[in-house]
């Protein structure tokens, strides 16, 4: 059999919720609809790091992100560490990228042969928290709610500026690969900043939803004082003491969540129409996912930079040669398994260092004995401790020193709206859940090293703010001496070479006429 390709494609901060594969009836995505009809879609897919750097690093890698140092935005992680993309190499692929990735530091590529867009944002160390600044929690990124006061319409945005380009570098990159002489199987990531906020769109996709027919939250804002202690930092740290969201202003960043959502559909359905269109389809398979969610509204929160569903519960869809269409699996899995599953597709290696597992045999319904354990973790801006989470079956634990446990049942309380932690019934479930969590994780150790990286980072930074100061930031080469017709080429001969499908040159003695 001969190794597949495979075709990634990321979506940023979309929230499983938001899809009609996982029960929403308010999105309009006919292309992840029919992606999911031909494959397998994991219904309880997390990340485990909800926000972006650290969440990629740790699907790339397939190890938790504290594992590799990467804790925050602002945090590089070694070029020193083996990713997927090392083992497909060694496997016989290439490996492209195009899009966001979010690597934080001069290594750009991290196992990636080819990259062919820059980035969207900063690869410096210019978003690293402060654990020990005093007052309220703050962002890097001075996040707010104004993304959300000022949701609605736009006739054009960075955003939309972005994924157009990367959309179509994409597309013309799989036809190259198919008109190119190098046969290797291609392993490729696409990875768009749809739907992250600011929740902004245009009028065609702003008209395809009645603003009627939107969903509103199903748990409402929960006040101040009445929250969670996490959730308080939360609050603070996306300033929602500064603007009111009345429910039209609610509404409306929703309504244009879901058109975004579908701008990403439509993206997705161009990709998969060009594998059909370069005569690749039947060789490809399809993954589509996302790096985190997005709260959307829900407990009044928004963005994610929490342990609740809406920010870490994730879309997982696979189809393609050896996948089975039309399955859902309900075992609770992670981006950790992705690595695992990529290269046991591409015909197996070394996964000893993914903590994850293969997929497949899940969607087969040849794992009897899937782990019932999903691991997240946080330790980026908002926070000044780590917050942990373990979904262990239907139950789901949210813990950290400061704050304590919560505890949830899935199956009962998917909203997340009632804390069994606070019931004395639950006491020794409680107690059992949180030796898992320590267990898994050196919560003292992991504090420490959060704040000797903050500390140097912070050092680093400032002492290369003076003198010059060489752009990590990924230039995209260009050679235009290697593109369409260049001297010494025979301008017909270029020009045949690379039509798709191929159509060999007529015999000598029925010469073609050279034109130009």
């Amino acid at each position: 059999m001969r190794q597949p390709n495979i075709l990634v494609v990321m979506a940023d901060q979309l929230t499983a919720g938001a899809l009609p594969p996982y029960g929403n009836k308010v999105a309009k995505t006919p292309h992840i609809n029919a992606l999911a009809a031909r494959g397998a879609v994991f219904q309880n897919h997390y990340c485990n790091f909800p926000i972006c750097a650290p969440s990629r690093a740790s699907m790339l890698t397939g190890q938790m992100a504290t594992r590799l140092g990467a804790f925050d935005n602002g945090a590089d992680f070694s070029s020193s560490t083996p990713t997927v993309m090392h083992h497909l190499r060694l496997a016989g692929y290439r490996t492209i990228l195009a899009g966001k990735m979010h690597f934080v530091g001069p290594d750009q590529l991290h196992g990636f042969e080819e990259r062919i867009t820059t980035d969207i944002y900063p690869s410096d160390f210019t978003w690293t928290p402060d654990w020990l600044l005093p007052g309220p929690p703050q962002s890097g990124a001075r996040m707010s709610l104004l993304g959300v006061v000022e949701s609605g319409l736009c006739a054009r945005s960075l955003q939309l500026d972005y994924d157009e380009e990367v959309a179509h570098a994409s597309e013309r990159k799989l036809f190259d690969l198919a008109r190119d002489q190098d046969k290797r199987p291609f392993f490729m990531t696409v990875s768009f900043t749809h739907p992250h906020n600011p929740f902004v769109t245009t009028r065609d996709y702003w008209d395809r939803y009645d603003a009627a027919a939107i969903d509103m939250p199903a748990v409402g804002p929960i006040p101040f004082a009445e929250q969670d202690g996490r959730s308080k930092r939360h609050y603070l740290l996306t300033r929602c003491d500064e603007h009111d969201i009345t429910p039209e202003r609610l509404r409306t960043a929703r309504h244009a969540y879901y058109a975004m959502t579908s701008y990403i559909d439509d993206k997705l359905g161009r990709l998969v129409a060009t594998l059909e269109a370069a005569g690749m389809a039947d060789n490809t398979i399809v993954i589509f996912t996302a790096d985190h969610g997005e709260m959307l509204g829900e407990r009044g929160m928004w963005f994610k930079m929490c342990l609740f569903e809406g920010s870490v519960r994730v879309p997982l869809i696979i189809a393609g040669p050896g996948w089975p269409a039309g399955v859902a699996r309900g075992e609770n899995t992670s981006l950790l398994d992705l690595a695992p599953t990529i290269l046991a597709q591409a015909g197996g290696g070394d996964a000893s260092a993914f903590q994850g597992h293969d997929l497949a045999p899940l969607a087969a319904g040849a794992a009897p004995d899937w782990p019932q354990d999903v691991h997240a973790e946080y330790t980026a801006e908002g926070c000044d401790e780590p917050w942990l989470m373990l979904r262990r079956g239907t139950r789901k634990m949210i813990w950290s020193v400061t704050h304590g446990p919560q505890l949830f049942d899935l199956a009962a309380d998917p909203h997340e709206a009632h804390d069994l932690a606070r019931l004395p019934a639950h006491a020794a479930e409680v107690a059992t859940m949180i030796a898992a969590i320590q267990a898994h994780w050196d919560v003292p150790a992991i504090h420490a090293a959060v704040l000797e990286s903050q500390k140097r980072r912070h050092m680093l930074r400032a002492a290369l703010g003076h003198g010059q100061r060489p752009p990590w930031d990924w230039q995209p080469p260009n050679d235009a001496a290697k593109q369409y017709v260049r001297s010494g080429d025979s301008p017909t001969l270029t020009k045949i070479r690379s039509r798709l499908p191929f159509m060999p040159p007529v015999p000598a003695d029925h010469p073609r006429e050279e034109t130009k």
